[in-house]
């Protein structure tokens, strides 16, 4: 029975490390401030709200697990309706947007958590997760990866979520931002979304089954305007997946491709897209490759 106990112990351990890399990720502890409190390790809006004793991130129990779970609630506050957001680090509560992030390293194939959602108007929330490094040739900072997931309709019980994430570089991250918001452009009061036990999971560090075999990439012309061509060299026939994905992490395209053996040739027209920066991503069975391209 002893042994039994301990290995148990040794489980229960390791289960708690794997969920326990984002910080207050059952959001069981909260701090006061007086006249509102935050949970711990993560932004809200409630520094700005609570000049009119409105709160649009509070505590809800029982969790989904545990005594506690997070309530993000869009609310009327004056003439505007604030909508309910939270980040695991620092929110700049003027422009509503993630300052920073915490330290993470580690390089997971899913996000996932339990949630509750619903809106009174037409403008969804979401969910987003960045993985990023820092570049200090470009003194600012690369999406490695991004898990995102706009809400679509409603979930009135607690369900489970996973969000796979989208790997722009093969580079291990140095930091993670969790943005979440009950509402998108346009709040509504009363929108809300409520999380707990946020995790992530799977790992594609070291994957080396199958591994596929690129030899070469190539994007011609580079800058573009409308058009451009993809030329991949395979040593290999082989199912790809091909991403086109900004500088801000969003995904603008996702295609499943077959290439054969030898050179294959795509064209992709991007003549709708803003002038910037873009990454295409070829993706094939843990390899992946990045190239950079320029709309001009």
């Amino acid at each position: 029975m002893k042994k039994i106990f301990i290995i148990l112990l040794a489980v229960n351990a390791l289960s708690f490390s794997a969920v326990a890399q984002i910080p207050n990720f059952d959001f069981e502890n909260w701090t006061s401030h007086g006249t509102y409190s935050t949970p711990d390790n993560w932004g809200t809006m409630n520094n700005t709200t609570a000049v009119g004793a409105v709160f649009t991130a509070t505590a809800g129990t029982p969790g989904a697990t545990g005594s506690s779970y997070l309530k993000l609630t869009s609310q009327t506050v004056g003439p505007s309706v604030i909508n309910g957001i939270a980040v695991c680090g620092i929110l700049d509560s003027m422009t509503m947007a993630p300052k920073s992030g915490f330290a993470f390293t580690g390089q997971p194939q899913n996000f996932t958590g339990k949630w509750q959602h619903m809106i009174y108007g037409t403008s969804q929330g979401s969910v987003d997760v960045k993985l990023t490094k820092w570049n200090n040739i470009t003194n600012q900072r690369d999406i490695i990866a991004t898990a995102y997931k706009a809400l679509n309709g409603m979930q009135m019980n607690w369900a489970s979520f996973t969000i796979p994430f989208t790997y722009t570089s093969s580079e291990t991250p140095d930091s993670c931002i969790i943005f979440m918001q009950a509402s998108g452009s346009t709040p509504a009061n009363n929108d809300y979304l409520w999380l707990d036990n946020l995790a992530f999971s799977g790992s594609v560090a070291g994957i080396q089954e199958n591994i596929a075999v690129i030899n070469s990439t190539l994007i011609t012309p580079n800058p573009v305007q409308n058009v451009f061509n993809l030329e991949i060299s395979s040593a290999k026939n082989q199912d790809i997946t091909i991403s086109i994905v900004g500088l801000d992490g969003k995904i603008y395209s996702n295609e499943n491709k077959i290439i054969a053996n030898g050179k294959n040739n795509f064209e992709f027209n991007i003549s709708s897209y803003s002038k910037g920066i873009y990454f295409l991503k070829i993706q094939a069975n843990g390899e992946l490759r990045t190239e950079k391209f320029i709309v001009e």
